[in-house]
């Protein structure tokens, strides 16, 4: 039999622990053990290794990737109520289960993840997008992390991975690919959620490249992709006016009239060098 099959159901987890969903705290916990355990594979655990999770809540994920073979699963919980929990789930795996009681956002993640580290999530919403920014603007690459896989809203999600000529096409989609591979694994039912959210939610993966896909400075990308995207409505001549305008546009040889949502990423990073 399973070790999660041996530990109380999810639901009788929450309900001894008093562990209702804080809204503030982005929360929305998954009790579907087919689908953590999906989540689980796609992540990787099969082939055992080191994972690191942010919010595992009651630790439904947490089983799964334990469940499915991980050698080693690092948890780092902000909401003290669900640390006996995951003390359970611990005592089920001895020596398995790290908990970190820590809000992630502030964690030194360089001090406690091994080389090839694997992430897996279902990313509190109110926190998702920032630490995958705070996860691709490492500032050494190849980071340490082997993949990333994540759970965001659905919309998020489709920033991430959209092209150029998309309407979810921005400044997240170009920092994500010009840094990683990233593609959608599958949608998640908000109905898989207690309590469930307003929107559906998708599975992300992103793999780190060996170099960016095109040689630029992180911050003049930045600084390229902040002023086009904020004004997106706007043809670059505009947008980009305060960075050089036409000028700079002309030395890359891309038309002053086209939108942002028009250039790939390889047209941005050459920005971002001219700008440098």
């Amino acid at each position: 039999m399973p070790e999660a099959d041996r530990l109380p159901p999810l639901r009788e987890v929450i309900s001894a622990h008093g562990l209702a969903a804080k809204k503030s705290l982005g929360q929305n916990f998954l009790f579907d053990l087919n689908l953590t355990r999906r989540i689980a594979r796609a992540a990787g655990a099969e082939s055992g290794g080191t994972f690191y999770e942010v919010g595992p809540g009651p630790g439904g994920l947490t089983r799964a990737l334990l469940d499915e073979g991980a050698d080693k699963v690092i948890a780092v919980e902000r909401d003290a109520r669900c640390l006996p929990a995951l003390e359970e789930i611990a005592a089920a795996w001895p020596g398995k289960l790290e908990v970190i009681s820590a809000d992630a956002l502030k964690l030194d993640e360089a001090a406690i993840w091994p080389r090839g580290v694997r992430v897996a999530a279902n990313l509190p919403y109110n926190v998702g997008t920032a630490l995958l920014i705070k996860w691709l603007t490492a500032d050494t690459w190849p980071p340490p992390w082997a993949s990333l896989t994540l759970m965001f809203q659905k919309e998020v999600a489709q920033r991430i991975t959209a092209q150029a000529g998309s309407a979810h096409y921005g400044r997240l989609s170009v920092l994500a690919q010009w840094r990683c591979t990233a593609k959608i694994l599958f949608d998640v039912n908000r109905s898989a959620f207690v309590p469930p959210p307003s929107v559906t939610s998708a599975i992300v993966r992103l793999e780190p490249r060996e170099e960016p896909l095109a040689p630029a400075v992180l911050a003049d990308l930045e600084k390229i992709t902040a002023a086009a995207f904020g004004q997106r409505r706007k043809m670059l001549r505009q947008s980009l006016k305060p960075l050089g305008g036409e000028t700079l546009l002309e030395k890359v040889g891309i038309d002053p009239t086209a939108r942002p949502e028009d250039l790939k990423i390889e047209a941005f990073a050459a920005l971002a060098r001219a700008l440098h």
